[in-house]
């Protein structure tokens, strides 16, 4: 275990206590953009829904002016006390992802992990840490992401430049969290294995708990997430 991943485990495992108030994910959008939006002034709702029967939910609002992206999340029924990365996910080269259905999970464990639904929602664009670098490289950065309150909310704002190309597919992408909790022990553990993104995090850890498609306000088309 490298000394990289085993600080990254035990600021994992030590949050109930030392993270209380600190840290994607999802499926991805459809190009939902609207004609009264000019290409350099676009706002963007998203409804968050759950995934893994996590019981998590919430709304994030993206407004983007130019090459600047202010991202506000308020989102609730997440892990209590723990962290919980999130994303902006899919692609800005046309490719059409969404959040992923139940027929994600390949291997019949109850549970839609990253890399089972990576195919569905694409990639990483954007790692909504809350300090520092929001590159793919920050996707895993535990102790930059949001940590949810003892009743499980999450409230997020973070201003950011980004690329010309998210700026041009804004569209096209969508937000999603991770963690979840399925045996209700209140925390992180190995019950569901270790995650396949890094070995030495657990599998809960790295799932996704929510996902939502970004649509213009005047857009009311949104599909359903079923996991």
């Amino acid at each position: 275990m490298t000394a990289k991943h085993s600080t990254r485990l035990i600021a994992l495992m030590a949050v109930p206590a030392a993270l209380t108030v600190a840290l994607a994910a999802p499926a991805l959008a459809g190009g939902h953009s609207s004609g009264s939006h000019s290409r350099h002034s676009q706002d963007y709702q998203v409804s968050l829904r759950p995934l893994n029967h996590s019981g998590a939910s919430g709304t994030a609002l993206l407004s983007l002016h130019g090459r600047q992206l202010t991202v506000k999340i308020n989102a609730h029924g997440l892990v209590p006390g723990q962290p919980h990365a999130q994303h902006i996910h899919g692609s800005t080269t046309g490719h059409d992802f969404r959040c992923p259905d139940a027929s994600a999970d390949k291997n019949g464990d109850g549970i839609v992990t990253t890399a089972e639904g990576l195919p569905a929602y694409g990639d990483i664009n954007i790692s909504l840490t809350t300090s520092g670098d929001t590159s793919k490289a920050s996707g895993l950065a535990v102790a930059r992401m949001p940590v949810a309150d003892h009743n499980g909310n999450v409230s997020y704002t973070r201003t950011i430049q980004v690329s010309q190309a998210v700026a041009d597919h804004i569209a096209n992408l969508h937000v999603v969290q991770h963690g979840i909790d399925p045996n209700g022990n209140g925390k992180y553990d190995f019950g569901k294995g270790k995650s396949e993104l890094d070995p030495n995090l657990p599998q809960e850890a790295t799932a996704p708990a929510s996902c939502g498609m970004l649509h213009s306000h005047t857009d009311g088309s949104m599909p359903m997430n079923r996991v």
